[in-house]
């Protein structure tokens, strides 16, 4: 194999490698479809294999192309890292698009808080917010199209980097003019009133609350499953019904409703912020990620084990 190999060759073959499609390869490089097949055709005269084989849709690496899939990745994450590292980052002056994905809860929670964050300190840093989509993510983050997600860590895929941001609980809601309950809500009224839910796959009208309580020889009315968090403090504050709520998501919301332990323990949840190798040393990237850990640990919270899910 030729010693003096052209760095740029190995990118627009970690591009291809990553989006299996010589077009969306090429508009990620900035390239035309004509020049990344060319250099297409000088990586398969450097390597003798073909390395990508035209199928229906997109193209299938040959087993030589996988074998040299993550190693040049990793290379050139370190060439990356390598540059990154002697740059300096101005967030006053900065100008670029950060594409973050998270729940409606973490969206409420922390990027809101995050943006106001960034708003004064990096005017030129645009924010976009996205839904999670796990089984595509480690995929999204290799192509660039997102940079960071926060997440629980049960469904973060296991070849992003990771890092915990802090323990959330659940809380127990109700409006403030609620006709049964003032200041205190025992077991019984907590049992006897109809309750909302959130069932992230949608439909699911019982969780790990339920569980709880039937430890304990209870059981609570359950009529109304929604998918997300934001809209259960607004059902609350317009009806009779009562929630569990991540605690977050009641902050500055106090004046229209009112807050308590729940009579059983309810497990909760981590909440982590997980990346891709690919921005980890990038500079305005690590920034970013700086502001979001300190977002995360700047309210205190008890810590409870346990995933996130339905409550």
């Amino acid at each position: 194999m030729d010693r003096n190999i052209d760095l740029n060759l190995l990118v627009a073959l970690d591009a291809v490698l990553a989006e299996r499609n010589v077009t969306r390869a090429a508009r990620r490089l900035n390239l035309s479809q004509p020049a990344l097949s060319a250099q297409l055709a000088r990586l398969r005269d450097l390597f003798g294999d073909p390395l990508l084989i035209p199928a229906q849709r997109g193209m299938i690496p040959t087993q030589r192309a996988l074998d040299l899939q993550e190693p040049l990745r990793r290379a050139l994450e370190e060439v990356r890292g390598v540059i990154a590292a002697g740059a300096r980052f101005d967030p006053a002056v900065a100008e670029l698009t950060v594409s973050i994905v998270a729940s409606d809860y973490v969206q409420y929670a922390v990027l809101m808080p995050l943006s106001f964050t960034l708003a004064r300190e990096a005017p030129g840093l645009r924010l976009a917010f996205r839904t999670i989509d796990v089984a595509h993510l480690t995929a999204q983050m290799e192509r660039g199209e997102v940079d960071l997600a926060v997440i629980t860590p049960q469904v973060a895929p296991e070849r992003l980097r990771l890092r915990p941001l802090y323990e959330e609980r659940y809380v127990t809601i109700a409006r403030r003019d609620h006709p049964r309950i003032a200041g205190t809500l025992d077991a019984d009224t907590f049992c006897a009133l109809e309750h909302v839910i959130v069932s992230p796959g949608g439909g699911g009208f019982s969780g790990p609350a339920d569980a709880a309580l039937a430890a304990h020889g209870r059981s609570r009315r359950v009529a109304m499953s929604v998918q997300g968090f934001m809209m259960v403090p607004e059902i609350v504050a317009r009806s009779d019904m009562i929630a569990l709520v991540p605690e977050r998501l009641v902050h500055g919301r106090a004046e229209r409703l009112q807050v308590f332990e729940p009579p059983v323990p309810v497990p909760g949840f981590t909440i982590a912020m997980v990346w891709h190798d690919r921005t980890t040393g990038h500079p305005a990237q690590r920034w970013l990620r700086d502001r979001v850990m300190a977002i995360g640990r700047g309210v205190a919270v008890s810590p409870a084990d346990g995933p996130a899910g339905m409550v």
